[in-house]
């Protein structure tokens, strides 16, 4: 498939795309929820309620995938596996990662809604509240504009197999 070029991918990595994050059940089961995600300092960061499932199962249990895809005009996938690691109160300082979440999603790149991101995150900042690191150990960033179906990938996989590519 089209791997997405550096460029494509610092671009991507900005944009407010809700991802879909996998937790580990008991059972072994995987479990996906819809969320925010920060990428930030060479990680991916994403914060819930300390009730929440999702927060729950990763914190027993770090290990994730989130999904992030987007339709035109950023048409890419980009799946990053890894291992996450819970911060609290008072041990970390969670707020200011999560004010650039509020940023990202509310904010939109738009000094109009600095009252929403406010309110927004006065309202975060009442709930009990925890930010996962996810260390990325596995990427795959690709970009759909330019992906040409299944034929076209077995054929340029074969042709990077052999140099030509």
């Amino acid at each position: 498939m089209p791997r997405m070029s550096q460029e494509l991918l610092d671009r991507f990595l900005q944009e407010p795309i809700v991802g879909v994050i996998a937790s580990l059940r008991q059972d072994g089961r995987p479990y996906t929820v819809p969320i925010w995600w920060l990428w930030h300092e060479d990680a991916i960061w994403v914060t819930g309620t300390t009730s929440r499932i999702w927060c729950k199962q990763l914190k027993k249990d770090g290990r994730t995938s989130l999904c992030i895809e987007s339709g035109a005009p950023m048409s890419g996938h980009v799946g990053v596996d890894g291992l996450a690691t819970a911060h609290q109160l008072p041990d970390f300082d969670i707020w200011p990662i999560s004010r650039l979440l509020a940023e990202k999603y509310v904010g939109r790149d738009d000094p109009a809604n600095g009252d929403k991101v406010d309110a927004f995150y006065d309202n975060m900042r009442t709930e009990p509240r925890m930010l996962f690191r996810i260390e990325p150990e596995v990427w795959r960033a690709i970009d759909m504009s330019v992906y040409q179906g299944k034929r076209a990938d077995r054929e340029h996989q074969e042709r990077v197999k052999t140099g030509e590519a």
